[in-house]
């Protein structure tokens, strides 16, 4: 399937009912599918959004994530999508993953098209309730990454994703040295878990549907 196909059914596919919270939990470890099962999002948990983006390069099609700069916070060190939490001058969560993709990664948002939403995570941990927002470019863009959000842009293929090989149960280490084993993509050396595995989950369940 040619990019623009694949773009075209996926527009229509986020259109319809989504795989929801049940793809997401394939991507879960014990620990968080506990703690989701335990906690429904709060009245005060954060409303933020995250940039699912989406572009052809070298006959394949490729999504960014960043790895986050080492700080003292939760996410620290993780690999993610662009995003983060609304803040009140946004227009929408659509504008809010836009804005962040902006900072952190120097995309050009006025020319990035919007397809559609996939399901909303509430992350325990950080009290987050994420919007993954799907949008592409029909061509590789120039990055920039933030120097102080963001240690490494990277580019990944949805085939890559979709190998079955990729998905593995691997060992990481949570803050204050807790060391839990998680299922994980693991693409190039990075592994990616948690909530950023989950909306990747999803995305797959609905790529697999049209393909």
């Amino acid at each position: 399937m040619d990019f623009f196909s694949f773009i075209t059914a996926l527009e229509g596919r986020l259109r319809m009912e989504l795989p929801g919270r049940n793809a997401q939990l394939k991507m879960a470890s014990m620990r968080g599918l506990q703690a989701l099962m335990r906690f429904l999002p709060t009245e005060n948990a954060v409303p933020s959004s995250v940039l699912v983006f989406l572009y052809p390069y070298v006959s394949d099609i490729f999504l960014v994530l960043i790895r986050r700069a080492d700080y003292n916070g939760i996410h620290s060190g993780q690999v993610s999508f662009p995003g983060g939490k609304y803040e009140d001058d946004d227009k929408s969560l659509i504008y809010t993953a836009l804005r962040e993709a902006k900072e952190e990664i120097g995309l050009d948002i006025s020319q990035v098209q919007i397809l559609g939403q996939m399901t909303e995570l509430y992350i325990p941990p950080s009290n987050f309730l994420v919007t993954p927002v799907v949008g592409y470019m029909p061509f590789r863009p120039h990055f920039t990454a933030d120097s102080k959000e963001v240690a490494n842009i990277l580019e990944i293929r949805i085939s890559d994703l979709l190998d079955k090989s990729r998905t593995q149960k691997k060992k990481v280490v949570l803050r204050h040295g807790i060391p839990l084993k998680v299922p994980a993509y693991v693409i190039d050396g990075q592994v990616i878990w948690g909530a950023t595995a989950m909306i990747l989950s999803e995305l797959c369940t609905i790529i697999k549907t049209i393909r």
